[in-house]
């Protein structure tokens, strides 16, 4: 059975995180699946904190594929409800951060939703959390305060090809998704501690010394 405790509260609402997602739904990175070109690595990489504090039933597999953390207020579009007619509880396991625990913004306080797909690398892509839909771009605050998006440049523990591809000039990703990505975080970034979460990893991101190659 799935219990859900009540994670941060969020000034997005429902309806404002659908609009994203289906804003999202209609654009791709690239026009074909980047899947085949790493055998959809960033589904199926094996790792995961090590202190999650999962409440669903998982399969025995539900420990080897990543796992992605949900912003303030994503977790209103899944459905946890095992008896529900449009229950999400069959593809995903859902768990717990503890927000203090972990390098998020000292405005993050409380659980943080963390969710596995037990079907990688075959998910509902109409439910992909919002770190998916926008990979391989990431959004970006300089020291200015200018917010762009950047190709993503924080450390994985997979090589993107859809990364190192764009780096060396053999892809391109699509303008319509680049445009998409930016308006979609434009709004996120409306949530405080959406923009504070922003602003820390920009501001790690300059201090580790990462190359920012801004996209838009």
């Amino acid at each position: 059975m799935c219990v859900i405790i009540s994670p941060m509260n969020t000034i997005i609402s429902k309806r404002t995180y659908q609009a994203i997602y289906r804003l999202l739904d209609m654009v791709s990175p690239v026009d074909f699946d980047c899947g085949t070109l790493c055998g959809a690595a960033c589904c199926v990489c094996a790792y995961e904190p090590d202190d999650v504090d999962f409440h669903a039933e998982g399969d025995e597999n539900a420990d080897n594929y990543m796992g992605l953390y949900l912003l303030p207020g994503e977790d209103q579009i899944f459905d946890m409800d095992p008896s529900s007619k449009d229950t999400d509880c069959d593809w995903i396991d859902w768990g717990y951060l503890q927000a203090e625990d972990y390098e998020f913004p000292e405005s993050w306080t409380g659980k943080v939703c963390f969710i596995q797909c037990r079907t990688a690398p075959v998910c509902r892509r109409k439910k992909r959390p919002i770190q998916c839909r926008t990979f391989p771009l990431a959004p970006h605050i300089d020291e200015n305060g200018i917010f762009n998006m950047i190709l993503h440049c924080d450390e994985l523990p997979y090589e993107c090809p859809l990364v190192t591809g764009y780096k060396d000039g053999s892809i391109a990703l699509e303008e319509r998704f680049i445009q998409a990505t930016y308006t979609a975080w434009k709004h996120l970034l409306m949530d405080p501690r959406i923009y504070d979460l922003v602003e820390m990893d920009s501001e790690l991101r300059v201090e580790n010394g990462f190359d920012i190659i801004i996209i838009k």
